[in-house]
């Protein structure tokens, strides 16, 4: 089981400056899976216990010279402390900045060395600043590399994942809904999520004593669509989505609204907009973000990140 690569500059900042703080909000410790042609920070797809997130980037976008081999077809897991990840990661920028020159390159690699006071080896992803006289080596433990079935249990979860909502709806202010989420925690811990083909998403708390609710009407839908009904103007939030579902056109499920508060920590990786979905029979709530290619409004492929959303109570659809 072999590993090494070179850090591009793009692929430097892109950790350094958005994914590594986003991926450390959503859990301290995460997987990352590499495979041939991707890399993948994940949290919770093993357990399958509490939130789901997939940050992925084509291996171009981070690394030169990435070279992997495992008898797992070429495919690596491992956990690692993803804060001590960036400590490492932000050390390496350090020691670049400080070369006196700019030739100095950051390569990650797997290697197994032996710990101060141990007898047996252990697995660490090791950072080495290489200049022209000299390198800098730190070393980041890891947990040792996923067997067979974990892997290809990753995978599977992985593959599973890929299945979108039928229909989704795009947020591009987040910065309006983590208000919103901010003022909705202070009331209570679970939110109802209705989603329409008409592009309404609509969020609702409620206690015994009070239910306070938000809508974002007239949103981009992505996959099936409807037209809302002649009387959609005149009619209240929670009477819409009442008939959008009775009508197989919504679905609704309830999810924690520390979960969904969670999730808009990813706002860290500076994507462009979201968006959300609910999956048939309302088994979760998908939050995708969507990055564009810079300077452009063309989505950037080489990169993903979403989140699975567990769902607390069955919730209502066709």
């Amino acid at each position: 089981m072999k590993f090494k690569a070179f850090l591009t500059q793009d692929g430097v900042n892109l950790l350094d400056k958005r994914f590594l703080p986003a991926v450390d909000k959503l859990g301290r410790i995460c997987h990352v899976y590499l495979t041939p042609d991707h890399a993948m920070f994940l949290h919770n797809l093993l357990s399958g216990d509490g939130m789901q997130s997939v940050a992925q980037f084509n291996k171009d976008v981070l690394f030169r010279d990435y070279r992997i081999s495992s008898q797992n077809a070429g495919r690596i897991g491992f956990a690692v402390d993803v804060a001590l990840l960036h400590r490492a990661l932000r050390s390496a920028l350090t020691i670049q900045a400080q070369a006196p020159d700019d030739t100095a390159a950051i390569q990650i690699k797997l290697v197994k060395k032996l710990p101060a006071g141990s007898r047996d080896p252990a697995p660490f992803l090791t950072f080495e600043t290489k200049g022209r006289v000299s390198a800098v080596v730190q070393d980041v433990p890891i947990s040792k590399p996923l067997p067979r079935d974990d892997v290809q249990q990753l995978q599977s979860a992985l593959e599973a994942a890929q299945d979108l909502p039928q229909t989704l709806v795009q947020v591009q202010d987040l910065a309006q809904l983590q208000s919103l989420v901010d003022r909705l925690r202070n009331v209570g811990d679970l939110l109802t999520v209705a989603i329409t083909q008409y592009g309404d998403l609509h969020l609702q708390v409620s206690t015994s004593l009070i239910t306070v609710g938000s809508e974002f009407r007239r949103l981009r839908v992505l996959g099936v669509r409807a037209d809302p009904p002649a009387s959609d103007g005149i009619l209240s939030a929670p009477t819409r989505t009442e008939m959008a579902i009775r009508k197989g056109e919504g679905l609704s499920a309830q999810v924690s609204l520390k979960h969904l508060a969670k999730s808009l920590q990813c706002h860290l990786a500076k994507p462009d907009c979201a968006f959300y979905g609910i999956a048939p029979q309302g088994a979760c709530l998908t939050v995708i973000f969507q990055f564009f290619v810079p300077g452009t409004r063309l989505t950037d492929k080489s990169i993903s990140f979403y989140c699975r959303l567990p769902v607390l109570d069955p919730g209502s659809g066709p």
